[in-house]
């Protein structure tokens, strides 16, 4: 339960820092403010990745909760890629780091399959 405390915490943080960034009161940030906001967001991130790639599995159960969260953060991601690339497409400017994430999103996950299933 310890654990669980401090992901949600460095995830809130992240997602406190990500809405910060996105400049939400229009107040204008100073060049040197944003670098530092980008900074923490990395840090933090560089922390979440950890807690991520340090999950252990203790029994199936387990398994499939974690398998089911990382299912459905993939489809709410690649979701969310589609709705900005179809929004965006009607204003015929979409943003190549959409469908640039998409694509990275789409083969890393089928790469990850197929090689996961071949080393069976």
């Amino acid at each position: 339960m310890k654990n669980n405390i401090k992901e949600i915490i460095i995830t809130f943080c992240l997602i406190i820092v990500a809405v910060l960034l996105l400049n939400p009161f229009k107040f204008w940030m100073p060049d040197i403010m944003v670098m530092g906001i980008l900074a923490v967001a990395l840090v933090i991130f560089g922390i979440f990745a950890s807690f991520v790639l340090r999950e252990k599995v203790f029994d199936e159960r387990d398994g499939v909760h974690r398998t089911l969260a990382g299912r459905n953060a993939f489809l709410a991601g690649a979701f969310t890629l589609i709705l900005g690339i179809v929004i965006e497409g009607y204003s015929h400017s979409v943003d190549a780091w959409l469908v640039v994430a998409l694509i990275i999103m789409v083969t890393v996950k089928i790469s990850t399959r197929i090689w996961s299933d071949s080393h069976r």
